[in-house]
């Protein structure tokens, strides 16, 4: 190798002016200014936030159902108690005045204790808001009531309690129906036409 002096100093040369090529080449491996690398890290970040994107779309998709679900039971919850209080004070008025049966209307189970003593048209069981027949955004009435005449005495024997929105949509989405064996059902419009069994 001694022999060729002049062939090792050109090929050293030749390695320094090859060095900074294969630098530059690999710096740009590595992801620096070169276009196709800044393309490339471009591309991948908009499919990692495509990725997020469509994962959050399908979380909301899937999640949306129960939320629907909680605030349609925030929305029933105040009239399906408002309904079972009436129910119980059927039972009290029933048991109070058997000879009556069931009350027709929410004064006959309504009334002031500062008037007087109570009685079958005012039996003073019910107060408050549910007197008037507004509360919480319903229309709470009693009607359809059935009679039989047992000894020359009218008996309430049946009745229908209903419980509408004040404006559907607004201060409340669907319709209540029950009756003096305690079933409540539904009308998913708001009205009282209820097929469907509270769920």
């Amino acid at each position: 190798m001694s022999g060729f002096p002049g062939r090792t100093g050109l090929d050293d040369r030749e390695a320094q002016a090859q060095e900074p090529a294969h630098l530059e080449f690999h710096f740009a491996c590595l992801g620096g200014t070169d276009g196709v690398s800044l393309s490339a890290r471009r591309v991948r970040r908009i499919i990692v936030w495509s990725l997020g994107v469509c994962l959050i779309g399908v979380a909301v998709f899937i999640l949306f159902p129960p939320i629907v679900s909680v605030e349609r039971r925030d929305y029933d919850l105040g009239p399906i108690q408002s309904m079972r209080a009436i129910a119980q004070a059927e039972l009290i008025y029933q048991s109070m005045y058997p000879a009556n049966g069931y009350a027709c209307s929410l004064a006959a189970l309504s009334g002031d204790p500062a008037s007087g003593p109570a009685s079958p048209i005012a039996a003073q069981i019910i107060q408050g808001n549910l007197v008037t027949g507004a509360k919480n955004g319903y229309i709470f009435t009693i009607g359809n009531c059935t009679k039989e005449r047992i000894n020359g005495t009218e008996r309430i024997t049946g009745y229908r309690i209903t419980a509408v929105p004040r404006v559907v949509g607004k201060t409340g989405q669907r319709g209540f129906c029950s009756d003096q064996f305690g079933t409540i059902k539904v009308d998913p419009r708001g009205g009282t036409n209820c097929i469907q069994l509270l769920q």
